[in-house]
């Protein structure tokens, strides 16, 4: 019997931005990202997926300190290049060393703070949206309405999140063993009994013909998801 979906609150998500105990559960997050793969697999998708095209803007929904984003654009850069990225986050903590990291690459970056329904309310179309470790956040009931808003500014969407079940919620209890903090443990527990599984995303995406849904486990610990326009849309989007 697979694990009911559990949502509890975060500690990161409360903690100041400059709390010793937050820089370091973010330093560990790289880790965890390295360790799961999640740049690989966003990365591999994004070029799969998008079909030949080459994006010129990407939306990174809940992007934190931009690193986990840079490792994804370093994969892409050499077949997308000059890409603006939109790094979205509550909190405004990508800094000047990371956007230099970007532009290293041919990319744009410019990060953005605001709460992502403010933003995807009024947000400009874009290319490709992301999303890395950030859907699992929400109910089902916002998730509807915050892919909706994705599926009417973009043609492409590519998310990795935790694989919901009782392997990952227990291998998020040992992170300890490789120096993660106490916030980090806590916060990878709570974010596998958020996670997905089966075709969980799918069914809270837009019922319109002309996407493309795939949806699947990605190694033991992630679930990826793909939402494709079969066209591009006639309202200026790119590609």
């Amino acid at each position: 019997m697979s694990l009911p979906r559990r949502l509890e609150p975060e500690w990161l998500d409360q903690l100041p931005a400059d709390d010793p105990r937050a820089m370091r559960s973010r330093q560990d997050l790289k880790r965890i990202n390295r360790w799961m793969g999640n740049a690989t697999r966003l990365a591999g998708a994004l070029l799969n997926y998008a079909g030949g095209r080459k994006p010129r803007t990407i939306v990174d929904l809940g992007s934190g300190d931009g690193q986990a984003m840079l490792q994804v654009a370093r994969r892409l850069a050499p077949h997308w290049p000059g890409v603006t990225v939109v790094l979205l986050d509550r909190q405004a903590i990508v800094t000047a060393a990371t956007r230099e990291s970007f532009a290293t690459l041919g990319w744009h970056a410019e990060p953005t703070s605001a709460d992502v329904f403010d933003f995807l309310a009024q947000a400009r179309p874009s290319d490709v949206v992301t999303a890395n470790l950030f859907l699992h956040h929400f109910a089902d009931e916002q998730l509807v309405h915050l892919l909706a808003q994705v599926a009417k500014m973009t043609w492409l969407m590519v998310a990795c999140e935790p694989r919901r079940s009782k392997l990952v919620v227990e291998a998020s209890r040992l992170l300890w063993l490789i120096g993660c903090n106490d916030v980090s443990v806590h916060d990878a527990v709570v974010s596998a009994r958020a996670g997905f599984n089966g075709h969980e995303l799918s069914a809270l995406w837009p019922r319109e013909p002309q996407w493309q849904l795939h949806e699947h486990s990605a190694g033991p610990f992630s679930h990826r998801f793909i939402a494709r326009r079969e066209r591009p849309s006639t309202t200026g989007l790119q590609g």
